[in-house]
């Protein structure tokens, strides 16, 4: 099949579980003799533009047009305006069989859409927790539905969630439970094979042996309940001294607020900042963590659970997470968005060592069961052939 596969963002970049996703699943399907194209930007983060993205790259077989994101200059990296994109989709549809769309609310994907249906080319449509109309721009985005997300929902071959939860929300948007497909993300877990021997994460950054380490490793965004875990870190230290509260990730317009909070808790000795962590760096934070928390406020997924659990770190997640079902009492503990459920949990897993390690055994028997990068690109190739012969 000729594939083709739409992300705002795609490596080099290296930020966000939809850039990472899309790949691995690029990757995956030419593996297995697929022929993909991936459309995307050249956006960049705050921090660096990305190199050498000019026109069409081969990226380990994966042929990836970067088109120039009009938006570069803004402060914020989220509005995406491909220039160049409508000419070489009105050109270039027709020679696909079928279309991936990880966009929902995007000015790309309502042209997609209006050529797809022109040509008669299936599309499978993955929102990736993009539906509901929370936080930010709550107006715009049913705006948007009313005038194109609708039609866009409802004209999609397929559509896929990754958690329960998200099937919920597609349904609650007019979508038959025939219509829904439900496949999580993975991990490669060929990273994880080779897994960096423990103390190094410790030593680079001056943490003591006998200190126990609480790990948030994500975007700095509201949304992701860093606050929270700060409050309740801050209750939890009033009455012990030995355990200190790693943040890592990049800043999402939320770091200036946290570190205020921080400030005002009187906790700025116990809390270390390291910026965005990846590769053996990340996966050595992981290791040296004596528990990971995502206490987000919504997940629908929650890429970061699946690679502490393969790294053996028990994990706490709030209920609000899509994969709080599996996770609970087998990798880890799942709480109420609740600053005093959180800093119980944590003071539970902290100090009980059997049941550290039994949620860190478990986790990676949970990761390898659950969420296979192989098994998944098998379901999804099945869900592309359908969509072609319906």
């Amino acid at each position: 099949m000729k594939i083709l596969l739409i992300s705002s963002t795609f490596p080099p970049r290296k930020f966000g579980g939809i850039t990472e996703s899309s790949y691995i699943l690029a990757k995956y399907l030419v593996q297995k003799g697929q022929d993909v194209t991936v459309y995307t930007t050249d956006v960049n983060d705050r921090h660096s533009r990305i190199p050498d993205t000019k026109g069409v790259k081969n990226m380990d077989g994966i042929k990836v047009h970067y088109f120039k994101n009009l938006s570069n200059w803004l402060a914020s990296r989220r509005l995406y305006l491909p220039a160049g994109m409508v000419a070489v989709i009105r050109r270039e549809l027709n020679n696909f069989d079928i279309i991936h769309l990880n966009e929902f609310r995007s000015f790309h994907s309502i042209i997609v859409h209006h050529y797809a249906k022109k040509y008669g080319i299936p599309y499978v449509l993955q929102a990736r927790g993009s539906l509901p109309r929370m936080m930010a721009k709550q107006n715009s985005k049913q705006i948007y539905d009313i005038l194109w997300g609708y039609r866009l929902l409802k004209d999609a071959s397929r559509v896929i969630a990754l958690s329960q939860m998200e099937a919920e929300q597609y349904k609650s948007m007019g979508i038959s439970q025939d219509m829904i497909e439900v496949v999580p993300n993975g991990i490669n877990f060929a990273e994880f094979d080779d897994l960096p021997q423990r103390g190094g994460f410790r030593e680079k950054w001056g943490i003591s042996n006998r200190q126990k380490t609480v790990l948030f490793l994500s975007r700095i965004n509201e949304i992701k309940g860093p606050d929270l875990l700060v409050k309740a870190f801050a209750a939890l230290s009033k009455e012990h001294n030995d355990i200190k509260l790693i943040i890592a990730g990049p800043d999402d317009g939320y770091l200036p607020v946290l570190k205020r909070l921080i400030n005002e808790l009187k906790i700025e000795e116990k809390v270390l900042f390291t910026g965005l962590l990846y590769g053996r760096d990340k996966l050595e934070a992981y290791i040296d963590a004596d528990v990971y928390v995502l206490p987000s406020s919504y997940e629908i997924f929650g890429r970061t659970l699946i690679e502490a659990g393969a790294c053996g770190t028990p994990i706490i997640v709030t209920d609000r997470c899509g994969i709080a079902d599996v996770i609970n009492n087998r990798a880890g503990l799942v709480v109420s968005y609740d600053k005093d459920a959180l800093s119980k949990a944590i003071l539970d897993i902290l100090g009980n060592d059997k049941k550290r390690q039994e949620f860190g055994e478990q986790g990676k028997l949970l990761v390898r069961e659950k969420f296979n990068w192989e098994e998944i690109a098998v379901q999804i190739e099945d869900i592309y052939k359908r969509c072609k012969e319906q």
